[in-house]
């Protein structure tokens, strides 16, 4: 178990914020184009600091506790599905704020 630790704990964040979309209406995955378009640039800056620092030699992996799977530039796959779940966790969280005290973003369309 310990070899997905990582993967469980991001597999936590997703199931922990979950049901926010589907009980709070934040309607978040049905915007799926808007929500790439936001994860995109994350996980595109993270992951060249993250291969950066690996190849620096400031940032390492516990091998125990990631899958051993390794992406480009030795990134480990459990680090770029960081960088996708955290955003997506954060997101539904802000919008089911948005959506319990009725907040705009700003982005509403006009009526």
């Amino acid at each position: 178990m310990s070899k997905f630790a990582y993967v469980s704990v991001l597999l936590g964040c997703l199931v922990g914020t979950a049901w926010l979309e589907f009980f709070l209406r934040t309607n978040v995955y049905r915007r799926t184009f808007r929500l790439v378009l936001t994860v995109l640039p994350v996980l595109i800056v993270f992951s060249i600091w993250d291969a950066y620092a690996i190849a620096q030699g400031h940032w390492t992996f516990d091998p125990r506790y990631v899958t051993g799977i390794t992406t480009v530039a030795n990134i480990p796959l459990d680090e770029i599905l960081f960088f996708i779940v955290i955003p997506i966790c954060a997101i539904l969280s802000f919008e089911a704020v948005r959506s319990a005290r009725d907040w705009d973003a700003g982005d509403e369309e006009v009526k």
